[in-house]
């Protein structure tokens, strides 16, 4: 099968950082959906494994968000048949999604929204179960909660950012305040439904009490080492802190005294550990995927970058490195 994939870390400028070959075909264990990859998207944690991760043995294929068609089932498969449409962020410990053909553990799978194209689909699963496990396992809110408490967003208009507005919007009853820089990241964030828009170049602090707003919940996506020490002033004593972003140092010991609860959101933890609640990603993403369907959620997908290619899927990484991407950039699967 064709597959895109690099044999040696570095920098998307390299003529050789992508390069497409010939691999395998995925052998599938009992709980594995063989899927057929027709739309995929790319993360900030495509570019990180890139540039970061040497390949152990021979050339690795990333990728972590696909939606695509069931073409065989494992012996234990209970959730799936053939022909199905599904969608899904894939494990980080396995082979990725930049390939014909893919593995996946139907237990990480949700049905792909029929309302959807197989790109646009594949611009959700990664993003939406990041955001839902901040809302409703970091936080641990249930759906309907939240009246007269707010949320802040660092990082609004991101491809998490972006579902994390309408999942809180839409699912909780957060007042949501989002930050954004530029006017057309303001626009979008508006778009997501945000109460209101604060610019993260600015005082956190000075904005959010000019609001009136003391939040309960902070969810920092990006840059969280430069806002913590704004955080823990502005938030709630009692209050939590959810970051997904990698900073260097925190001065943990400062969130003691207002008696803080910190969480790191990592959607793949479930997947890299088996855990015994593995199925909640499936469940959460069968109910992603009515979501969008009934209209509640809307895309956030904001550019196809055409079928996938090692150029196509350059640019999409170059993209996705410049830390302007707005909502999330997705390619269809090979030409056929």
């Amino acid at each position: 099968m064709k597959a895109i994939g690099y044999t040696k870390n570095g920098s998307i400028t390299e003529p050789d950082a992508l390069i497409e070959f010939e691999a395998a075909k995925p052998e599938l264990g009992p709980r594995d959906l063989l899927v057929e990859v027709q739309g995929i998207s790319v993360n900030p944690v495509d570019v990180k494994v890139r540039a970061l991760m040497a390949p152990e043995n021979g050339t690795k294929i990333i990728g972590y968000d696909a939606a695509g068609i069931v073409r065989e089932i494992g012996s234990d498969v209970m959730n799936f048949k053939v022909n199905d449409e599904v969608f899904y962020a894939g494990d980080l410990t396995r082979p990725g999604t930049n390939s014909e053909l893919h593995a996946v553990d139907e237990r990480i799978v949700g049905k792909k929204p029929a309302s959807l194209d197989f790109a646009e689909a594949a611009g959700f699963p990664l993003t939406s179960i990041t955001a839902w496990e901040i809302l409703f396992d970091s936080f641990g809110l249930k759906e309907g909660e939240g009246k007269n408490e707010s949320l802040l967003i660092i990082g609004g208009a991101g491809g998490v950012g972006s579902i994390l507005v309408q999942l809180a919007k839409k699912l909780t009853g957060l007042t949501v305040v989002a930050t954004a820089s530029r006017a057309d990241t303001i626009e979008w964030v508006r778009k997501m439904g945000a109460d209101h828009v604060i610019n993260h170049r600015e005082s956190l602090v000075d904005q959010m009490k000019a609001l009136g707003f003391e939040p309960r919940y902070v969810a920092s996506l990006n840059g969280t080492e430069g806002h913590f020490s704004a955080i823990v002033e502005l938030i709630k004593p009692r209050g939590h802190i959810a970051l997904i972003d990698d900073p260097q140092t925190l001065d943990i010991a400062s969130i003691k005294p207002k008696a803080l609860s910190f969480s790191w959101e990592f959607m793949f933890a479930r997947s890299m550990f088996q855990s015994d609640d593995i199925e909640k990603q499936h469940e959460l993403l069968n109910r992603v995927s009515e979501l969008i369907d009934d209209g509640t959620l809307i895309s956030t997908v904001t550019n196809n970058l055409g079928v996938l290619s090692v150029e196509t899927l350059k640019e999409a990484h170059v993209q996705q490195e410049s830390g302007r991407v707005i909502g999330k950039n997705v390619l269809s699967g090979f030409a056929s």
